[in-house]
């Protein structure tokens, strides 16, 4: 015990467990079933998002028990909690969508405090929906005490008239039902059958993705993020994940020793490179905030434009999360992009290795086409593309995976709001050629920057998702494809550009040149800012009205506090 209580004075959990004043302290863990070794041992959190909310998180408490396993077979004392999920899919298409990049904040918050007022030593932190995946690295980061993420796994996909399909094909459906091409019997069984097992959604939509970034990054294990959930290797990974943290500890490798620049660009890279969510624009620069590194979506675009696409995943392509674990794994996607120069090698991990040093050994499977060598790619450039013009001075982002047309010009069909627009898309009452215009849907405007998948899915069910282009200051679902540009900024709510569009002026979209821009001079923009008013939206009170307080631009990650630049004490050196 001396050697370990010796240890411990290097550790937060010293606050609690060490000293004859802390008996009091003791007595409560006494309470729960520790013994005196055990509560004299460094102490892990291991923080959960399961809820029963949908299946993306119902499988996380079951692997959380594989951690706690590893934890207490290296020497460590586990201690388990939970903190909320907003699953999106759920959320998707009404008012509940609002709660859902707020609820990245809460994780995040949550985390922070109980990992803070108990004096944990660790993380591991399991996540499985598309928030909460950044959410629990952004506590890691925050803390910045020895970390591990896991992702809960993917969702296997469902199968429809002998043909696979996931819960875009369900989305999607919604149009086709909308405009007759769909019975009602044929949509009733496609929602009963898209969606056969616990895990995430399964193509490469923002979820997925996240978690193929977990691993770019370095803060998850090789081979861990892309296991589905059901499978049993899940639980290996988990146990190794609970052994490994206490090497961590041992060895002081914290999550600020591994998300650097370099391990930032990284992950942009795999973004791109798979085709992944425009979410992660917004995701990368808030976790970079919480280690006081700036990384805007502008720094993150400038990855995406010089990384190949190179992984044929839904939503542009033929295959899912299942499909590239077992061609060879978030590692095989690396290990391509490593040989050709489009990763740094020498970025740490929590395996207490390099990139390079992990990925030595991933040998390349011929045998398989889900990833395409990174010098023979599906197109040059990333599946994410940034845009700048005078619609857009603080940026926007738009999906190209899997798109033909890359330019559109058309004239502006403005709504405030989601619902005005999804109303128009259901009773067919826009037109060929149109730019749809959504805003006051931003961080501050909306306020939580929705997700407009209901409104695109109905597009492309419509068979308009090539015909029509979409523009708005919130965010796209992963699973929207069509031309869709979110994260419009300067936002409509603080007098933006958008803000400004009225019916019929022409917006040129060119995913090439990377631009957005409105046919209008900039003595007429002038004009029309100095007669806009500003909305006040329905939140006066609540966590909605507080985070519209707080909130911060789309560019900077919608981030809700100062970050590590302006940390003056760090909770892992208390």
């Amino acid at each position: 015990m001396d050697a370990k209580t010796n240890f411990k004075a290097r550790l937060p959990s010293r606050h609690v467990t060490e000293g004859p004043e802390r008996a009091p302290h003791r007595s409560f863990y006494y309470a729960m079933g520790l013994t005196t070794e055990q509560i004299h041992q460094p102490f892990v959190g291991v923080a959960t998002c399961w809820n029963e909310a949908a299946p993306c998180n119902i499988a996380l408490m079951r692997q959380a028990q594989a951690v706690k396993k590893g934890v207490a077979s290296a020497a460590g004392t586990p201690r388990e909690f939970c903190t909320i999920t907003v699953t999106d899919g759920i959320a998707m298409g009404h008012a509940g969508m609002k709660a859902s990049l707020p609820s990245r904040e809460v994780i995040a918050d949550s985390v922070e405090l109980t990992v803070r007022g108990h004096g944990y030593d660790a993380l591991v932190g399991l996540a499985g929906c598309d928030k909460s995946l950044p959410g629990m690295m952004m506590a890691m980061c925050r803390l910045n005490v020895p970390s591990i993420f896991i992702y809960g796994g993917s969702i296997l996909p469902g199968t429809f008239k002998g043909k696979p399909v996931t819960i875009q094909d369900v989305f999607e459906a919604v149009g086709r039902h909308s405009v007759g091409t769909m019975s009602d019997e044929d949509l009733g069984q496609l929602e009963q059958v898209a969606c056969p097992s616990a895990g995430a959604c399964g193509a490469q939509f923002t979820a997925n993705t996240m978690a193929t970034v977990s691993e770019a990054i370095g803060l998850a294990l090789p081979y861990s993020a892309g296991a589905p959930a059901p499978y049993e290797i899940r639980d290996a990974f988990c146990m190794t994940a609970g052994e490994k943290i206490m090497v961590l500890v041992g060895e002081q490798i914290r999550p600020r020793d591994i998300v650097t620049r370099k391990a930032l660009e990284n992950a942009a890279a795999v973004v791109a490179a798979s085709g992944g969510s425009t979410n992660a624009a917004l995701h990368l620069p808030a976790i970079a905030h919480e280690c006081g590194i700036a990384f805007t979506l502008a720094d993150a675009a400038e990855v995406f434009k010089r990384t190949p696409y190179i992984a044929d995943l839904k939503p542009g392509g033929r295959y899912v999360a299942k499909d590239l674990f077992e061609a060879g794994g978030v590692p095989l996607l690396m290990k391509t992009l490593l040989d050709h120069g489009f990763l740094h090698g020498e970025c740490m991990t929590v395996t207490g290795r390099t990139i390079a040093e992990n990925l030595k050994s991933v040998k390349w499977n011929p045998e398989q086409d889900v990833v395409l060598p990174a010098n023979k790619p599906l197109s040059p450039t990333g599946g994410v593309v940034g845009l700048t013009g005078n619609l857009a001075p603080e940026g926007a982002i738009v999906k190209v995976a899997g798109m033909e047309n890359l330019r559109f010009t058309g004239p502006a069909r403005c709504f405030d709001g989601e619902e005005a627009c999804f109303e128009a898309v259901k009773s067919r009452s826009y037109r060929e050629g149109e730019v749809l215009v959504i805003r006051y849907e931003g961080p501050k405007g909306g306020p939580g920057m929705r997700e407009m998948l209901a409104t695109t899915a109905a597009l492309y069910g419509q068979g308009m998702g090539d015909k029509v282009a979409l523009i708005t200051d919130g965010r796209f679902s992963g699973a929207t494809r069509g031309f869709c540009i979110g994260h419009v900024g300067p936002e409509a709510a603080v007098g933006g550009p958008i803000a400004l569009l009225r019916d019929g002026d022409t917006i040129t979209i060119d995913a090439v040149a990377g631009t957005l821009h409105v046919e209008l001079p900039d003595a007429e923009l002038a004009k029309r800012k100095r007669d806009w008013t500003a909305r006040e939206n329905d939140f006066a009170s609540g966590y909605l009205w507080k985070y519209a307080q707080q909130v911060g631009s789309a560019v900077n990650g919608a981030v809700t506090h100062p970050g590590g630049a302006a940390e003056k004490q760090c909770y892992a050196d208390i």
